[in-house]
């Protein structure tokens, strides 16, 4: 079996055209990438043909390197993609959607008030029960890679709680290995995870039939199986929108906060003529139901913090969590 990884490798770019050194070849070559790689022009509605008409229309044969960056950044933020970046060796540009969006999280708020500066942390988890007796793990990356053994002993001091909360509020996302680490911690029986296409050809509806994948429960390692609720905000981005996504898909897991910020396009770069690489999604992850969240994952329970709560030390998403947790130890 395939793994999501593996799909990766079979839509790598390798471009065999030359292009000049120039603000036109440069921009022709970056155009042309996208054009034949990228995989949301249909999903997003762009008119890339259009785009680039407009863009290039801006260029002139003695442009600085500054200037062109800028016209071909602003080409690229048309695609509404925070997985597309053209990085220059003093610039990088990006779309990052939820710096529009309250923040909805405030870790130094938690740690004062909630935890009391008092928390275990191993893997890149922090983590405690809290005094009503619920369990709290927070995980800012999902870069940070989960050691089985270390994960157990997490579980096994969480295990007295009677529900737990896995915050992912301001995760930016990192490794999807560590996705299905985690996910497969609080599955007893094999789950249908989503689907991935990959491109197959420079059409943009070239693609393969979507592939199915799967996550296994832990073998011989300690699960979680009592009631959980997930946290998330805009800045739940990439691999944390996807395990927002599976977790949601999960009967005993409750998602509370904002949407999340999105990011299911698996990415791969190639290099301009000038030696500035781009960035850019080449694959689709579909959820476990096949809907597309580039755009992010609604969360079962809309929350966002008020400025109130925030005032007087209260964080309105973790309140919300934790009473719907105890609610339902109280059934």
């Amino acid at each position: 079996m395939l793994s999501v990884s593996a799909l990766l490798l079979l839509s790598a770019c390798h471009d065999s055209k030359e292009w000049t050194n120039d603000p036109y070849g440069n921009f022709d070559a970056l155009w042309t990438i996208i054009d034949e790689h990228y995989c949301f022009f249909a999903y997003k509605d762009v008119d890339w043909d259009e785009v680039g008409q407009k863009y290039r229309a801006l260029l002139s044969p003695n442009m600085t390197q500054q200037e062109l960056f800028d016209v071909c950044s602003h080409m690229l933020m048309e695609l509404r993609d925070g997985h597309t970046n053209l990085i220059s060796t003093n610039d990088v540009s990006r779309y990052w959607i939820w710096e529009q969006y309250p923040e909805n999280f405030s870790e130094r708020l938690i740690t004062e008030n909630y935890l009391n500066f008092d928390y275990k942390t191993t893997s890149g988890i922090r983590y405690q029960i809290l005094p009503e007796n619920i369990g709290y793990m927070y995980y800012g990356s999902f870069a940070s890679a989960i050691g089985e053994g270390n994960l157990d002993a997490i579980l096994h001091y969480l295990s007295s709680s009677d529900g737990l909360i896995i915050d992912v509020r301001s995760n930016g996302g990192g490794y999807l290995p560590h996705v299905e680490t985690l996910v497969s911690r609080f599955i007893s029986e094999r789950i249908h995870a989503g689907a991935i296409c990959h491109k197959t050809g420079p059409g943009h509806n070239d693609f393969s039939d979507p592939y199915d994948y799967y996550y296994e429960p832990a073998r011989g390692r300690i699960h979680y199986t009592k009631p959980v609720v997930v946290l998330a905000n805009r800045g739940s981005f990439s691999a944390t929108n996807n395990f927002v996504s599976i977790m949601k898909s999960l009967p005993n897991v409750t998602v509370v906060g904002d949407v999340t910020g999105g990011g299911s396009g698996l990415p791969i770069s190639n290099e301009l003529p000038c030696g500035w690489s781009v960035r850019f999604s080449s694959c689709s992850i579909t959820d476990p139901a096949g809907n597309i969240t580039e755009f992010g994952t609604d969360p079962d329970v809309k929350v966002d913090i008020s400025p109130e709560d925030q005032a007087t030390g209260h964080d309105t998403i973790l309140d919300t969590a934790i009473a719907l947790l105890s609610h339902s130890a109280s059934e």
